[in-house]
């Protein structure tokens, strides 16, 4: 683990900064920019080693094999699975939740069931869920947070009946930035024979997650929220869950035998992983576990949590801005979403744009969040450990004159 953070130094290894020495980029919710560590590894990949992964005899097929096989165990590593057969890789976060919505979902929900999905979800774990209840005749039931983003014990406990079969829960809402207690969360499913599904996209890439530790039952993230390239994903799934789901898609390399009457699926990892694989994408998703490794999570976590604390104190004291969720800059880790009286979040978004600031605004693929916050849509600034004070010090700044620059007195 390195001691001696230096974000200047840090931001050498990004191209995207000297491309755009102006830039201020506070989206990295949405997706993180990439170290030439990372692009490097995807290039070498397809200079020295491009064939078709599992396919091939010959040295060439071998060495791809191999390649994707190693970043499978640095996954399996860095979430701290017991196998590495419990790594799937996928497109990104989405095609995981659908994947575990479809396979699951058809492996444990009837008639009747229930599905418990919380109210702060991203769109990618609430419409699969939906789907999958309505194809099963199940029932899904909204977990509700408070007016700052939390979900008590004694709330998550209540939503449980005996008709729950699964729960589908973020670890990080992508808009308040809240932190739900998943191993608690777990605990309270487990006691109950109710299996969890986690969207761990905006906490994978912030924090150590132990999947074992947390008991969760899924997890899903994408691999370009965390410097790696966009394309590739990864879901973690229990292996005595996968062994008894049927694939998702079904297709070439995920069969272990064809007859003109029936079909064998191969074990997992492979049986969810049809046609041709994102080789290089999974080697970029290594090289970024690398990457944050040798930096460290202890210090990325320090970093994130001092800009976080820096820019709501900052948005805080500005008049007519308000953050959403907690007060509590510890509480966001990372996701400031705020919103100005009398500025629609587009506009606020197009006059940051103009002082080179890159922010989101919108409803962040959580309109049901929103509409239960009672606000129709948001500006969201999501930080990472490669900003610095100086840019949030700008975009504060920014901010505050955004009200002046569309007319207002005040």
């Amino acid at each position: 683990m390195s001691t001696n953070f230096d974000v200047n130094r840090i931001r050498e290894d990004f191209p995207i900064f000297k491309n755009h020495p102006d830039l201020i980029y506070l989206d990295n919710s949405a997706t993180s920019q990439k170290p030439f560590q990372v692009i490097r590894a995807v290039t070498e990949f397809y200079e020295k080693s491009n064939a078709n992964p599992l396919r091939g005899l010959y040295d060439l097929a071998q060495t791809a094999t191999e390649e994707y096989e190693q970043a499978r165990e640095k996954v399996r590593k860095f979430i701290h699975a017991a196998r590495a057969d419990e790594i799937i890789f996928t497109r990104n976060a989405t095609e995981s939740l659908n994947l575990a919505a479809y396979s699951f979902g058809d492996l444990v929900l009837h008639e009747g069931d229930e599905v418990v999905v919380s109210i702060a979800e991203h769109h990618s774990n609430l419409l699969p869920w939906q789907a999958a209840a309505a194809r099963h005749g199940a029932v899904l039931r909204y977990l509700e947070c408070d007016e700052k983003g939390k979900i008590t014990e004694e709330a998550f406990r209540a939503a449980l009946t005996k008709r729950t079969k699964l729960v589908a829960i973020t670890q990080v809402s992508n808009v308040l930035g809240r932190k739900n207690d998943i191993k608690t969360f777990a605990k309270a499913c487990h006691e109950k024979g109710i299996a969890i599904v986690v969207d761990g996209a905006q906490s994978v890439p912030h924090m150590m997650v132990d999947v074992q530790d947390l008991d969760v039952d899924f997890l899903a993230f994408s691999g370009h929220k965390m410097l790696a390239p966009m394309g590739i994903g990864v879901l973690y799934g229990k292996h005595k869950y996968l062994k008894k789901m049927q694939p998702f898609l079904s297709g070439g390399e995920m069969i272990e035998s064809v007859t003109r009457e029936r079909t064998v699926f191969a074990q997992p990892p492979q049986r969810f992983e049809a046609g041709t694989v994102n080789a290089g994408g999974a080697v970029g998703l290594g090289a970024a576990i690398d990457y944050i490794n040798a930096i460290g999570f202890e210090q990325i976590e320090k970093q994130e949590s001092m800009l976080t604390q820096l820019a709501a104190e900052r948005l805080q004291k500005i008049p007519h801005v308000h953050l959403i969720g907690s007060d509590d800059p510890a509480e966001h880790h990372g996701i400031l979403t705020f919103s100005i009286d009398g500025v629609h979040p587009h506009d606020i978004a197009a006059i940051l744009d103009a002082d080179h600031i890159a922010v989101r605004a919108g409803h962040h693929c959580a309109q049901p969040l929103h509409q239960h916050l009672g606000v129709m849509s948001t500006t969201r600034a999501s930080l990472g450990f490669y900003n610095t004070e100086e840019e949030i010090v700008k975009f504060t700044d920014s901010v505050a004159q955004i009200r002046r620059k569309m007319g207002y007195d005040e």
